[in-house]
């Protein structure tokens, strides 16, 4: 059976009234109660038919952008991206992170039920899903950014993780490195996911068998690559390259190798993914996949403000490649 706007207040514990106002996005709704209410829509499937939302909203001529925090380091070339774009078409831009958890959520569910924007652009913190989605269907334009397709109900700009960490293998390759370790991000991120199956399917095109002992997950930072080193090193197992999935984990590599007393890249090629400011300054240069982050802004706000507009948000995700960039740390 349909589940009815009855049922969502129910569930909620609200009234019919409250429902109607958080779908229509009023301002006069508690946030934590507005949360709830989501929440339920959400669990349940709810569709609310056309006269349950009022799509005619005033325009702020602002769009909302909501992150987890803004240390990661290409998160400032995202930002600057987004920024161009709405600068240059009259937006204003209303940021939010999620560095406070739950409090940061219910101060941008504030700003969601003000109707302080018009659209929002994505760049998905942990627990914030079920939320983003009923916000999504009950009619916020919303456009994910560095998705990868794996939430496939999103408009989404995504970069080639993949073939990026592929472009990586058979570079290695190409200058006669078969014993390739990897340091991986955490499992749980899908560029985690992409890039080991990326490296992992290009040497096995190449007849090279991938060593699972020369596999490390890393955490993304410095430390963590210099920690993974030490690892590989002290298990004992021969390797003449290394992979590591962001430029932060790479100059963890090279620190851990100059102390080991391994040369960069006469013992050992080094190759990092992202091609932040550090990786030109290293030394040696670092070797790296360059993800166009900035690029990848442009293309989510250029496809936000396109909707808002009146054109149709695309049913695949907008994939802006990726490339090589070749330093001393692992030279042709």
């Amino acid at each position: 059976m349909r589940v009815t706007i009855a049922e969502v207040a129910r569930r909620a514990r609200v009234s019919k009234t409250t429902v109607s106002r958080v779908l229509n996005n009023k301002g006069d709704v508690d946030a934590s109660t507005a949360i709830r209410v989501r929440e339920v829509i959400a669990a349940t499937g709810y569709t609310p038919s056309a006269g349950a939302v009022n799509l005619a909203r005033g325009r702020t001529q602002t769009v909302g952008m909501l992150v987890p925090g803004l240390t990661w380091p290409w998160m400032g070339d995202v930002l600057q991206g987004v920024a161009d774009v709405l600068e240059a078409r009259g937006y204003g831009l209303l940021l939010n992170t999620m560095n406070r958890g739950e409090d940061s959520l219910t101060q941008f569910a504030r700003h969601v039920s003000a109707n302080a924007f018009d659209g929002l652009l994505l760049v998905e913190p942990p627990d914030t899903l079920s939320y983003i989605t009923s916000l999504h269907e009950s009619g916020l334009p919303v456009v994910m950014i560095d998705d990868r397709g794996h939430h496939p109900g999103f408009p989404s700009v995504a970069t080639s993780n993949h073939a990026g960490a592929a472009d990586a293998a058979d570079h290695l390759l190409a200058t006669g490195r078969t014993r390739v370790a990897m340091v991986s991000g955490p499992v749980e991120f899908g560029c985690t996911r992409d890039r080991t199956a990326g490296l992992r399917a290009r040497l096995t095109d190449a007849g090279v068998a991938f060593d699972e002992r020369l596999l490390v997950e890393g955490d993304f930072t410095r430390g963590g690559g210099q920690a993974a080193v030490e690892e590989l090193v002290g298990a004992g197992v021969a390797f003449d390259a290394v992979f590591a999935h962001n430029d932060l984990m790479a100059v963890g590599v090279l620190d851990g190798l100059r102390a080991a007393g391994r040369t960069v890249p006469d013992d050992v090629a080094v190759i990092g993914f992202d091609d932040i400011s550090i990786a030109a300054h290293t030394r040696p240069a670092l070797t790296t996949i360059r993800q166009p982050s900035r690029e990848m802004g442009e293309a989510a706000a250029i496809m936000l403000l396109d909707n808002l507009a009146g054109s149709e948000l695309p049913g695949e995700p907008h994939v802006v490649p990726t490339s090589l960039v070749i330093r001393e740390s692992a030279p042709a």
